[in-house]
């Protein structure tokens, strides 16, 4: 599959602990290394100001897309290769979507969840065939994986569905497989 830009969600805050900021920049330094440019959220601050300015760092594009009523709270990035100012959240995850080939979830809170979610979604019914992966650090996304296992059990989520989900602990190794990935068609109704 031709990637030529991932949209990356993550936190506007950088987490407790130090590996949250050096795995977000890992993954840009993977990202840059393989000519792909990043999508996201627009903002200065957390993880999302860290992406930003190591792709910037690295000569690659950014691509902000941020609604106008979080500027002044997130603290819109003002150094963006470009930056898509929308008036709603949807209009924002839609034109991320539009702009991007593939998705990442870092670790991040409430909208990070929200964000790959609906692009999973969107995947489930065919809206798009693009890849849509979680970086675990540190385990990270563990209870969260176990869950979505725990859906196909439960007989809500099909196994296919389930599959098409990538997750790894590693960058280098999650990139790759986005890179291999190629969409299955799966029936959506269980009964």
């Amino acid at each position: 599959m031709s990637i030529q830009r991932i949209a990356i969600y993550c936190g506007s805050n950088s987490g407790r602990e130090p590996y949250y900021r050096e795995a977000a920049v890992a993954l840009v330094k993977v990202l840059a290394a393989r000519g792909i440019d990043i999508v996201y959220g627009g903002a200065s601050v957390g993880l999302m100001g860290e992406i930003a300015n190591t792709a910037l760092s690295l000569g690659r594009q950014v691509y902000g897309v941020i609604p106008q009523a979080l500027i002044d709270k997130e603290i819109a990035h003002n150094g963006l290769s470009e930056m898509h100012v929308v008036q709603t959240m949807h209009e924002r995850k839609l034109k991320m979507s539009e702009l991007a080939d593939g998705f990442i979830a870092l670790p991040g809170g409430l909208g990070t969840l929200e964000e790959i979610f609906e692009m999973l979604t969107w995947q489930q019914l065919e809206f798009h065939q693009k890849p849509c992966a979680f970086l675990n650090v540190s385990g990270y996304y563990n209870h969260l994986l176990q869950f979505l296992q725990h859906t196909v059990d439960e007989g809500f989520v099909r196994d296919g569905h389930h599959q098409m989900i990538l997750h790894n602990d590693n960058a280098e190794a999650l990139v790759d497989a986005m890179l291999a990935f190629k969409p299955i068609t799966v029936r959506k109704w269980i009964n």
